[in-house]
């Protein structure tokens, strides 16, 4: 009898932990959605730089569209869904003609297709080399998987191409030292990245990496302040964004002749007009070395990228068509980051509670005498029930 009290007492939550505890999931909502209520389709805002973004396997099982927060609520509520979680330069494909006679409820007069999309096998609800879902069903306990910043594709720690854990940066605690992820497909394919200065890695990064270690730091500071913050206005962002199907080895992946690897659609995305456009281009290049050439001992190995990494990215003329060339020029862009989207989002979150207890604050003052003491008579009251019912509870 006492073991069953004891599992009672066990599963006992108070009134602010159970509180905090929605508090914390609405976070965690807001952080995902951007700050976006799902009350309207994005297909009206284009492509946009980034945001939340589900597939809807019963109304394409092949996996090759995706909806905005808004259509997954009001168009495919009770389908079978996968939470995609953010995607960067997608366009709602909800009502298009990859979903045959269906219509998308909130905005039905949408373009045949969104030619200028990507899609990889996240959409069929497979990620990492092993293509297996998340959440998996044959595991009990579910692995964090890790965000590859250029393909967006995930992948389990196991996955990554390590020889031990230890080379993932972590804390003391555990808690990760790196800001973002680049998978081994993406390493090597964009193998130029390794001629970086050790600047750029996260502490702990193990790797016999054969970078000059000696560059004058004052140097790279200089450049790196020339180039700004690492904003680059780029119009066609959403032309210059690879999708690397993982499920192959990497002598499968398919590239355009120059080590550029290639998504769906990737022929749409690049015209004789598109660049990136800078104000004031550096014309000393930060890495001193002809980005072509590569380091053999940086193949295969993902990549651990430091904080405010993008601002040490190279942004004279030569490097600029490079990443241009490659359709990884939103590299440059510090607003891409998946930070810059969470930090978006719980602004937006503030200024929603604001407004919610501005609009509660305005009520309450707009109503007269006796109906404020009635509410506060009722709180009151509310309050002197729940200490009671509290104190009535036993105490294990």
């Amino acid at each position: 009898m006492s073991d069953a009290f004891d599992d009672e007492a066990e599963q006992t939550v108070s009134i602010q932990e159970y509180l905090k505890g929605v508090e914390e999931q609405e976070l965690e909502a807001d952080l995902v959605l951007g700050g976006d209520e799902g009350k309207e389709c994005t297909y009206i805002n284009g492509y946009m730089k980034r945001q939340a973004i589900f597939s809807c396997l019963t109304c394409t099982p092949d996996g090759n569209a995706g909806v905005c927060t808004a259509c997954s609520l009001s168009c495919h509520d009770g389908h079978e869904i996968v939470e995609l979680w953010t995607k960067r330069n997608f366009r709602c494909d909800c009502g298009n003609a990859k979903f045959g006679e269906f219509f998308c409820k909130l905005f039905p007069n949408k373009d045949i297709e969104n030619a200028e999309n990507l899609y990889n096998h996240n959409f069929r609800g497979s990620y990492c080399t092993c293509s297996r879902p998340y959440p998996d069903p044959d595991v009990e306990e579910q692995e964090e998987m890790i965000q590859c910043c250029i393909c967006e594709d995930w992948f389990h720690e196991e996955h990554l191409g390590l020889e031990s854990s230890d080379e993932v940066p972590r804390d003391e605690e555990g808690e990760p030292l790196y800001e973002d992820f680049i998978c081994r497909a993406c390493s090597t394919g964009f193998s130029f990245l390794g001629s970086y200065p050790l600047s750029i890695w996260a502490a702990g990064r193990q790797c016999d990496a054969t970078v000059d270690t000696n560059k004058d730091k004052n140097v790279l500071e200089d450049t790196s302040s020339a180039g700004g913050s690492g904003k680059v206005k780029n119009d066609v962002d959403a032309h210059n964004n690879p999708e690397i199907d993982h499920t192959k080895s990497n002598s499968e992946l398919a590239c355009d002749g120059d080590g550029t690897s290639l998504g769906e659609n990737s022929q749409n995305n690049v015209g004789s007009d598109q660049c990136v456009r800078t104000s004031s281009p550096l014309t000393t290049c930060v890495l001193g070395v002809k980005p072509e050439n590569t380091s053999p001992a940086l193949e295969n190995k993902p990549l651990f990228l430091s904080k405010n990494w993008r601002d040490v990215l190279c942004r004279c003329e030569k490097c600029l068509v490079i990443y241009n060339e490659k359709r990884i020029a939103f590299l440059l862009d510090k607003e891409d980051s998946i930070a810059e989207y969470e930090k978006m989002a719980t602004q937006k979150r503030t200024e929603k509670l604001q407004e919610r207890e501005g609009a509660e604050l305005s009520l309450f003052n707009n109503l007269g005498h006796i109906e404020k003491m009635e509410i506060l008579n009722g709180i009151a009251d509310m309050k002197n029930e729940i200490h009671g019912f509290l104190g009535q509870l036993p105490c294990y």
